[in-house]
């Protein structure tokens, strides 16, 4: 029925032509952002997916940090530990050559004093093996520390100096280093003493090697997922550009001929106008 009061094919063509640019301004935005979702009615359980992924990415990369420095906490120790162990072979030749039958007593007083030394630089070495400020070998720091590395709270590594081997701390004497060389009895005694030393040092070392192997071992973990939830997440919310492109460009095509559309029904009713002359 013609009228002229409302404009049905007006009406019409605005509501696609409405329709058309918020289409094309949406490509716009999701092309300009490189983001599929730009708004939340986007996809809104894809944004709450990607939104809980990128959390643990952010998690993962703090947690990577993480590992990296409990690496290097126990290296510190170890190469503490290195540096005893250096300490009590040249220890174990001082008793060796006292235990020869060639020194006087008198002369291995002079061995000893060495010896006496090389005690006293263990506990140098256990003093000032720090991180951070605190004493890993000697027993005066925390002896412990709760790395996390993961995503959730209960993901940790806990590393306990103080349970590397089967003393407490490794001072002189905690492992018992308490004979001198000024003797030959004495020195055979000493040299029983830096043979369990010297096995207490290994299996702290050997501990402390699996810790950071462990971390190591951790740290590449955390790379690989890391990567996987990156991927997992770009799979949700990354914009296709080709397909996202396409899709503006027809937009572009039906916002003009909407424009054309609605040109040509506002003349609908100056036509119409005509039956009335």
């Amino acid at each position: 029925m013609p009228v002229v009061a409302t404009n049905t094919a007006a009406n019409t063509a605005t509501r696609f032509l409405n329709y058309n640019t918020n289409m094309a301004a949406s490509s716009v935005g999701k092309l300009a952002s490189g983001s599929r979702i730009v708004r939340a009615s986007d996809d809104a359980a894809g944004l709450a997916i990607a939104a809980r992924l990128n959390s643990d990415v952010v998690a993962l990369q703090q947690a990577s940090i993480n590992a990296s420095q409990g690496a290097s906490m126990v290296q510190v120790a170890d190469g503490g530990l290195n540096r005893i162990g250096d300490v009590l072979q040249r220890m174990k030749a001082l008793a060796a050559a006292s235990l020869s039958g060639v020194p006087t007593n008198n002369e291995r007083a002079f061995i000893d004093a060495e010896y006496s030394e090389l005690i006293n630089e263990i506990d140098g070495i256990a003093a000032t093996t720090r991180f951070n400020g605190d004493s890993l070998l000697d027993g005066t720091g925390t002896g412990s520390a709760e790395f996390f590395v993961g995503t959730d709270a209960d993901d940790t590594i806990d590393v306990d100096f103080s349970a590397l081997a089967s003393v407490t701390n490794f001072t002189a004497a905690t492992m018992t280093l308490t004979a001198d060389v000024t003797t030959a009895a004495n020195a055979e005694t000493a040299m029983g003493q830096i043979d369990t030393a010297i096995d207490v040092i290994s299996e702290a070392r050997a501990n402390a090697g699996a810790f950071i192997s462990r971390f190591e071992f951790r740290g590449q973990q955390i790379a690989t997922s890391t990567e996987n939830i990156q991927a997992a997440e770009s799979a949700i919310s990354d914009v296709d550009l080709a397909a996202e492109q396409a899709k503006l460009v027809s937009s572009q095509v039906l916002v003009q001929a909407s424009v054309s559309a609605l040109s040509q029904a506002n003349q609908i009713p100056q036509s119409l106008l005509r039956v009335l002359q």
